[in-house]
């Protein structure tokens, strides 16, 4: 496999607590996160190692497919994208998001709040640990900056497959 593999912003959500996320076309990035967003249970999510949430477009195409009423932004992810092999992007990846890198601190444990988007309310189906490969990732900044949709991701390194945030 080769050493860097690139896509694309996809999308970009925010909200002022609570799912869903709402789209927006571009938005800065700190430390702390996207300015503009906000969640419900700070002690759960956010933080600087959960600074955004990240999830793949394909993934969410895979579960609307299987019947799911699922869109980007409804689990939470703050920035959807495409063309990365999300197997790929686990704890330790770096991934360069426009001019923004960030590092995957962990796999974002699904919960109740989402349970609407899922048939039969089955939101563990983007558990890491009953369903590997599916779960949304958290991460830290590296350098922060400004992110756009259409921006390239680059995925620079795959690291290993620790189980931080296993459900």
């Amino acid at each position: 496999m080769p050493d860097c593999v690139e896509g694309k912003v996809a999308g970009l959500q925010r909200s002022s607590g609570g799912v869903p996320k709402l789209s927006v076309g571009a938005a800065n990035v700190e430390v702390t996160g996207m300015v503009g967003d906000r969640q419900r249970k700070p002690l759960i999510h956010g933080g600087p190692a959960r600074a955004l949430c990240l999830y793949s477009l394909e993934r969410i195409d895979a579960l609307a497919a299987e019947g799911h009423p699922i869109t980007a932004g409804a689990v939470g992810e703050n920035v959807t994208i495409s063309g990365i092999p999300w197997e790929r992007v686990t704890p330790g990846s770096r991934l360069a998001l426009g001019s923004v890198e960030v590092e995957v601190t962990s796999y974002a444990a699904p919960c109740r709040t989402i349970a609407g988007v899922f048939i039969d309310g089955q939101f563990k189906r983007i558990g890491q640990r009953r369903h590997p490969g599916w779960s949304r990732v958290y991460v830290k900044i590296v350098r922060a900056g400004r992110i756009t949709v259409g921006d390239p991701v680059v995925l620079t390194n795959a690291a290993d497959t620790r189980r931080d945030g296993v459900d």
